[in-house]
This record gives C-alpha cells, sequence and structure tokens, in this order.
C-alpha cells in the first residue's frame, strides 16, 4: 500500500532505503483500491475516434425467457408470467417489464443466441463473458477493460479502467471472476470503487488537497534523498527504484488530480439528473460510470451485484437464500429499466454514446421450465445479452434461440465471439498478440472466432 506519511522505512534487496510511502500494491485513497496498477504510465492524449466502453454486469444470470427473449407460444410453464411488447424498432420484442427500455431498442442490439458449454457455475460465467476465455490450467485471462488500458493507456490523470461499486465477492464457487488483468499482471488491474454511490453520505474521503499531498511528498521526498545522498545517482539508475518512483509519482497525480476529484463528484449532479437513473446502488453507478467516461476513463465495469445470496438478484432458483420470478420483476427489473434508459439517453444527449460502446451482460441464462419454487435455475445452453453504442449498431436481433428457448437455433455465439466483438468495437484488431504467461503471445480473442458483422 502506498503510505504518505509513514515513520517506518523498507529496505530493498539492493540495500537502499525508501519510506513507507513506496511501498507497492493496492492503493486505498479516495476511498479506491489501486491495486499495483499504478506502473502503467499514461500512453498520451486520446484520439477522437477512441471509443469507450460501459459493460454492465448483470451478476446472477438473467432469465432469457423473461427478458429480452419472451416466448409468448410456449407452454405456460416455459414462457412464464409476462408478456411481450413491441419497442420502437419493428419486429422486435423483449418483455413487459422493462418498457422504459422498450423505447431506445434503436440504440441497441440484443444477441439471443449466446451460449457456453462449460460447468452451469456463477464463476465460469463470469470468467468467460468478461475476458472470452475459460480460467484453465492455471492461466487467468485479462479482462476486457485491462486488455484497453493495457494497450492504449490512461488519458490525462484519471484511471483507464474502473470497476464499481465492488468487485464480485462470494458467488458460490472459488474460481477467479474474470475482473482482473490475469498475466498481463496486476499493475494493470482495474481502479475499485469500494463504496456504494447511493449512499447519501457517499464521498471520496481520502481526497486529500493538493497543498497537503505536496508539503507531504516534498518532506519525505527530502529525507530519502538526505538519506541517500552519497548514492544517489545509482539509486536513480536502479530499475527497481526507479519503478517505485513511477508509482509514486502517478499515484500523487492521481489523488491530487483536480480531474479525478471531478469525475467522483456524484454531488455536482443536479438532483433531477439522479432521480433520473433512481436512487439505488446501480443507477447512481450506472450515473458514475457517465460522468467517469466523460472525464476520460476509457473503461468502466459496473457490477449490478456483489454476490447472489441473501439479495434479491437475477439469480432466481424461487427458494431461499435466492428470489423467484415475481420478486425479480418487482426490484430487479425496475432498477435496471431506469438505470440502463437513463444511462442510454443520457450518453445521446451529451454527444457520447457514438463513442462508447454500453453492453449489459449475464454470465448465464436460465431454465425455460420454471422450477417447482417458482423459479428457473442456472442454464449456459442460451441466453440474450445486450449491445450498442460507439460502433455497434443499434435495432438488430442477431441469433435465435429454439421455440423453448432451450438452445441456438442460429448462429450460435460464444463468448469468444462477444469479445471479439468488443475488441473490435474499442478499434483493437481482436486477434492481435498480447505477452501472455511465460511470454507464450495471446491473442486478444482466439484466433476461430470473428466479430459479429452485422454489428457493425
Amino acid at each position: 500500500m502506498f503510505r504518505f506519511d509513514a515513520k517506518r522505512p523498507v529496505r530493498f534487496c539492493d540495500g537502499f532505503s525508501r519510506r513507507d510511502f513506496l511501498h507497492a500494491g493496492a492503493i486505498t485513497t479516495l476511498g479506491l483500491t489501486l491495486p499495483a496498477f499504478l506502473t502503467q504510465k499514461a500512453a498520451g492524449a486520446a484520439k477522437d475516434k477512441d471509443v469507450n466502453c460501459i459493460m454492465l454486469f448483470l451478476v446472477g444470470g438473467p432469465s432469457q425467457i423473461d427478458t429480452w427473449d419472451p416466448k409468448p407460444n410456449a407452454p405456460e410453464e416455459v414462457r412464464g408470467p409476462f408478456k411481450a411488447i413491441d419497442t420502437n424498432v419493428p419486429g422486435m420484442q423483449i418483455t413487459e417489464i422493462f418498457p422504459k427500455m422498450a423505447k431506445h431498442a434503436d440504440k441497441f442490439s440484443l444477441i439471443r443466441s449466446v451460449y457456453h458449454t462449460a460447468t452451469a457455475v456463477h464463476d465460469t460465467g463470469h470468467q468467460m463473458m468478461q475476458t472470452g476465455r475459460l480460467f484453465t490450467g492455471g492461466i487467468e485471462h485479462p479482462h476486457a477493460g485491462c486488455v484497453l488500458t493495457y494497450l492504449k493507456g490512461q488519458r490525462g490523470e484519471v484511471p483507464g479502467h474502473v470497476l464499481l461499486p465492488r468487485p464480485i465477492g462470494r458467488t458460490g464457487g472459488n474460481l477467479p471472476h474474470g475482473q482482473s488483468a490475469g498475466y498481463l499482471g496486476k499493475q494493470h488491474d482495474p481502479f475499485i470503487l469500494n463504496a456504494d454511490p447511493s449512499d447519501k453520505n457517499f464521498t471520496v474521503p481520502d481526497l486529500l488537497p493538493p497543498d497537503y499531498i505536496s508539503s507531504v511528498r516534498a518532506e519525505r521526498r527530502q529525507r530519502m534523498r538526505e538519506a541517500v545522498e552519497g548514492e544517489m545517482a545509482a539509486f536513480e539508475t536502479n530499475a527497481q527504484a526507479k519503478q517505485l518512483d513511477d508509482n509514486f509519482n502517478l499515484a500523487y497525480r492521481l489523488i491530487s488530480s483536480p480531474q479525478a476529484r471531478e469525475a467522483f463528484a456524484l454531488t455536482k449532479e443536479p438532483d433531477a439528473v439522479r432521480d433520473r437513473y433512481g436512487r439505488t446502488r446501480f443507477g447512481q453507478s450506472c450515473l458514475l460510470a457517465r460522468r467517469l467516461i466523460e472525464a476520460g476513463v476509457r473503461f468502466v465495469t459496473v457490477n449490478m451485484f456483489e454476490t447472489v445470496f441473501d439479495e434479491v438478484t437475477w439469480d432466481i432458483h424461487g427458494s431461499r437464500p435466492f428470489t423467484d420470478i415475481t420478486e425479480m420483476a418487482k426490484q430487479v427489473a425496475p432498477n435496471f429499466d431506469q438505470a440502463y434508459s437513463a444511462l442510454l439517453e443520457d450518453l445521446k444527449d451529451r454527444g457520447l454514446l457514438q463513442s462508447t460502446i454500453v453492453t449489459a451482460m449475464g454470465e448465464f441464462g436460465r431454465t425455460p421450465k420454471i422450477n417447482p419454487a417458482g423459479g428457473r435455475d442456472h442454464h449456459p445452453g442460451v441466453w440474450t445479452i445486450v449491445m450498442g453504442g460507439g460502433p455497434i449498431k443499434g435495432g438488430q436481433i442477431i441469433g435465435e434461440s429454439d421455440e423453448l428457448g432451450y438452445v441456438p437455433k442460429s448462429q450460435p455465439i460464444t463468448s469468444g465471439h462477444v469479445a471479439a466483438t468488443l475488441f473490435k468495437g474499442l478499434g483493437l484488431d481482436p486477434h492481435r498478440e498480447l505477452p501472455g504467461p511465460q511470454n507464450r503471445p495471446m491473442p486478444l480473442a482466439d484466433f476461430n472466432v470473428q466479430p459479429i458483422k452485422e454489428l457493425f
């Protein structure tokens, strides 16, 4: 952890001593976590053609039939309790629990034939949908946002990739959730907000004024220089010391930056705008995502939920500690419908939607047949995700599921296809190679998958 005012020194393997404020690791200033991300330096000013992304991760796995792939002609135990309604795109229907979203269908496309054949557990889907690959052989692949900032760096003094409000926690397994930089290294991990933006007392508590930080930094650096004055030349040329110095300088710029402080200042938003998104954790996280994109952040990941236990989520098994279809429709769907629609409108009104991909996805779908508890269970056989904004065409329906919503009927789409599409939309070559584990080249997306051409 970076410390600016610690008393105890730390000694490196080269024998030189520096103060605790140069410890490498997670930084928790601003009420946020910045793991060793800080070794990534800014890659210069962004070009106008750069595309950003907001990924809304719908932890729990929304039911395809009860959301964006209704089956009005299926048997009652399959079609569920919700009617299909028209959208503003002819021929595209979604269920009645998303009335606001239906008015914006021209701004997004539905991919209705996503599937995977791995184990039907949350962790697996989290990994595959955010990285494009499955965690195997001890190799943890990087989140798409980490790839983007690894290749393009950050803009100005705001992080390149922010994850909020909190990382995915316990969901029943013990595998990675796909929200780190994986083999790219922890220095490229996302900048994590560990706070609820809907809290009426939400602040960035450790965002210290520049004058204070400057005086502390100057004092510490002077003490360090005095302590090693006789050997400073050797110290400054030491690679480890230089990296730590770079880390400190970037951390200092971040926490003392008016640009960073302004980006997280939700109180600057009018009450009417905050109400428009909904005064919920997800609603205010979506509003904060818009502010971050506007401030220069390249990629924002918003987790709708942190866990699937003892909370009303998309995980509608029907019995405790989960929820059922009715409770999902009363609480979860309206929350998403309001926040997502407000986000699309706001980005459009501010001229940001044309340069910002907005995608909403879960880790799998739900079983077509309603179970005896009044819910639906895990089903990676087929489900629907939403994608639009930036260069992604809206108003499209990609692929289809069969009559019961059980398997893809046409154009099966894997997580690899989704990743390749996202990377292409962000202006990256989906098959560009990264330095993988043991320096083995690793393409962004597998060579055997291509972006979904209809979306461009």
